[in-house]
């Protein structure tokens, strides 16, 4: 009897095979993030815990390893983000206080210039001024709405942190209990790999929030002495924005690095302008062939390509927070893909 001959060929069927299971993937992982962002409210804080946590985890085995008992090891743990988030919070407002008037006049005199420059096109500093009166006059009922729906952004803000700051306690002090129930909800053959997952994911979240707030520290501590060297306003205030947006790479540096500049042509003309980029641009070089080879390889291995894809996409689904959460998500999937090629290679 002849064997049935398949009706394709080997090659098709196993890119067809392939298409299969992309096309479930896709599928799984578009129904996840539709869920995410139907239930957001609970997925933030939680993302936001699971960042903390990692970023936290070794303060709090140090404590738990000096006799101090778990829970007490996972408060006093918070308590230290509180007064580090709440210093660095202090840090920049009282910055800006102090050298927003400065600024502001800078910002003034600077327009001033560019009025008197192009003046003869018919605009000036005094017609900007006229006509953003009467526009705010006759739009003052949208920005009063408008001012009511920050406040109501700012509170929804604030409840994230502390459920966020509530979940990090809890994750401290017993993530080990939750592994051990994912193992044992899980199927018998399946238990120990997803246990395994978990930590691999947790393990590369946890390296790249160390290597990123290490590297973030150095930024801002160069470009600040910079700025101070350099006399510019707000340096202190602008060196705290500078270690914010290092969480975000490359968009983040760009952003804090252009504000900064902006500022020093402002205040001090363009040679300190200059100059204020020539600091800025010697720290990202800085960061590029010396923090990230040095501290992230150790940690986490991403191509560049691999993160601007990872940053569109968590732009395009969740905006500012996207942003925030794309890189860290980024590294705990090739974290879990790398575990997965080792057991079944």
């Amino acid at each position: 009897m002849q064997p049935v001959q398949p009706l394709l060929p080997e090659p098709v069927r196993r890119t067809a095979a392939w298409c299969v299971v992309i096309l479930l993937v896709t599928g799984v992982a578009a129904v996840g993030i539709r869920l995410c962002v139907v239930l957001q409210t609970a997925v933030t804080p939680l993302l936001l815990a699971l960042l903390g946590t990692a970023l936290l985890r070794p303060l709090y085995r140090r404590l738990v390893r000096a006799r101090v008992n778990r829970s007490l090891a996972a408060g006093l743990t918070c308590v230290a983000v509180l007064a580090v988030v709440g210093g660095a919070v202090w840090v920049v407002v009282a910055s800006l206080v102090d050298n927003g008037d400065q600024i502001t006049a800078s910002l003034r005199h600077a327009g001033t210039s560019v009025a008197r420059h192009f003046g003869a096109a018919g605009t000036s500093l005094d017609d900007v001024a006229e006509n953003a009166g009467k526009l705010l006059s006759k739009f003052g009922a949208t920005a009063a709405s408008g001012v009511i729906s920050g406040l109501s952004v700012v509170a929804e803000w604030i409840a994230t942190g502390v459920l966020a700051l509530l979940l990090v306690f809890f994750l401290l002090r017993d993530g080990g209990r939750a592994l051990r129930t994912l193992r044992a909800l899980a199927p018998r053959e399946s238990g120990a790999v997803l246990e395994a997952m978990a930590r691999r994911a947790f393990g590369a979240v946890e390296g790249f929030m160390r290597g990123t707030t290490l590297i973030a520290l150095i930024d801002a501590l160069c470009i600040t002495a910079g700025l101070l060297i350099l006399r510019v306003p707000g340096a202190v205030g602008l060196g705290a924005l500078v270690f914010v947006g290092a969480f975000i790479p490359y968009l983040g540096a760009v952003i804090s690095g252009a504000v900064a500049v902006l500022v020093a042509l402002a205040d001090r003309g363009f040679a300190i302008a200059l100059w204020a980029l020539g600091v800025v641009l010697a720290v990202q070089v800085l960061e590029g062939h010396v923090l990230q080879p040095a501290i992230q390889s150790r940690t986490v291995q991403m191509h560049p390509a691999a993160i601007l894809l990872a940053l569109t996409a968590g732009a395009s689904v969740a905006g500012i927070l996207g942003l925030l959460l794309a890189v860290p998500l980024t590294a705990a999937a090739f974290g879990v893909l790398a575990e997965l090629r080792e057991r079944y290679e």
